[in-house]
This record gives structure tokens, C-alpha cells and sequence, in this order.
């Protein structure tokens, strides 16, 4: 029998940290608690967690410094307060998985999870064959096909939404996607992306002017849905 996902909760509240963990629990993960910073980054040392919620107002450091230390290790959504777009931003780019605003929905938060765990487990075997709704992406072959048909994409189109494709249900910041297709000299120029992603829902979506593959979270970034 396959070991449950491991889920590290990182929260100083109490009742908080408690709704999360029977929520995790009941969805079937194993779940662990940390109330603080270091007492975080010993558990998961020992328990090597595929999945951290992680609070950013924790009471021995800024849960933003955490997230550089379990890149690599574990894939991050942040469940915070703060509702400042910046810190958003500032989180994605340090390498968090997702943000979650708190007061947050269980079943909206277990679905990031559920992204995040399919994310960690693509990242290991090294997927390279996309599904999104009906549009299929060959990383390898440089190939997008919408319903069994191949579409035609410009370079910049495909670049772009291969990077959403390899973080597929993660929201990608404007600025990464800036400085990865266009280079770090066009971070601030959101026109470019704009553009293209516009051009990339008139190929592939069912309704351009109401998109449910290519999804914008607005002030932060884009994130290609890989579910109905």
C-alpha cells in the first residue's frame, strides 16, 4: 500500500492549524504541525513533506525567508493574511507553489493541494506530455494540439505557455514569465504578456472573453488550469 502524501502545516494559531489539519486528514493526507519557523524546518527534516501550508506571520521569522529553504524539497502554498499584492508577488518569485488568502474556502485549499502534490510528483519523473481540458502539450516536440487538432503557435505563444505547462494549476508571476520568455530586460513590460496570452486564448479556448484554461489572477500573474 502507497504511503499517504505528507502535508506540514507551518501556523502559529492554534484553531487555525487545527481546521487544517482535519481538513488534510479527512481528505486522506497524513498531516503535520509546526507553530513556528524552526520548529518547521526541523520536522521537516525528518519528515520530508511533499506539501507545505505555510503562514507568513510566524513569530520567530517572516515565513517569506522560509520558502527559499524548502525550494527544491517540498512545493509551498502559502496560506496568509496578507492581502497586499506585493507579498503575493514577492512569494511566487521567492519559489511558493500558490497563495491562499485567508478567511479561504477547504474545498478551494484542498484542490491547491491536490495541484501542488500533482505538481511535485510531475517534477519527479520528469513529465513532459500536458493535458488541459482538451489541448494536449508535448513539451518534447515543441507540440500543441486542441481536440486532436495541431495548432499553430508563434514562438513566444508556445514559450510562454510551455512554462505554465510545466507548473500546471500554479500561478506563474508576470515577471518570471517576463524575464524567462522575453529575458530580464522586459520584466516590467506586462504588455508583451498581455498580448500573447490574448492571442493564446483565441487558439485554445472554447470562449475567448471567458477563459477556463488560462487563468489570470489579477496584479499577480497567469496559471493554466489542468482540471474541469
Amino acid at each position: 500500500m502507497a504511503a499517504q502524501p505528507k502535508i506540514l502545516i507551518v501556523e502559529d494559531d492554534a484553531h487555525i492549524r487545527r481546521l487544517l489539519r482535519v481538513a488534510i486528514e479527512r481528505a486522506g493526507y497524513a498531516a503535520g504541525e509546526a507553530a513556528t519557523a524552526r520548529e518547521a524546518l526541523s520536522i521537516a527534516d525528518i519528515d520530508k513533506p511533499a506539501v507545505v501550508l505555510l503562514d507568513l506571520g510566524l513569530p520567530d521569522r517572516d515565513g517569506l525567508e522560509l520558502i527559499q529553504l524548502f525550494r527544491g524539497k517540498a512545493s509551498v502554498i502559502v496560506v496568509s493574511a496578507r492581502e497586499d499584492t506585493g507579498e503575493k508577488v514577492a512569494a511566487l518569485d521567492l519559489g511558493a507553489d500558490d497563495y491562499l488568502t485567508k478567511p479561504f474556502d477547504t474545498e478551494e485549499l484542498l484542490a491547491r493541494v491536490r495541484a501542488a502534490l500533482r505538481h511535485h510528483a510531475a517534477g519527479a519523473s520528469g513529465q513532459t506530455q500536458i493535458t488541459a481540458g482538451d489541448v494536449e502539450i508535448d513539451l518534447d516536440r515543441r507540440r500543441v494540439r486542441r481536440a486532436g487538432e495541431e495548432v499553430h503557435l508563434s514562438p513566444k505563444e508556445y514559450d510562454v505557455l510551455a512554462e505554465l505547462a510545466k507548473r500546471p494549476d500554479r500561478v506563474i508571476g508576470h515577471r518570471q514569465l517576463l524575464r524567462t520568455v522575453w529575458g530580464p530586460a522586459h520584466e516590467d513590460h506586462i504588455d508583451y504578456l498581455r498580448i500573447v496570452v490574448r492571442n493564446l486564448r483565441q487558439k485554445l479556448e472554447a470562449d475567448p472573453a471567458r477563459p477556463h484554461l488560462l487563468i489570470n489572477e489579477p496584479g499577480v500573474g497567469y496559471r493554466l488550469m489542468d482540471r474541469d
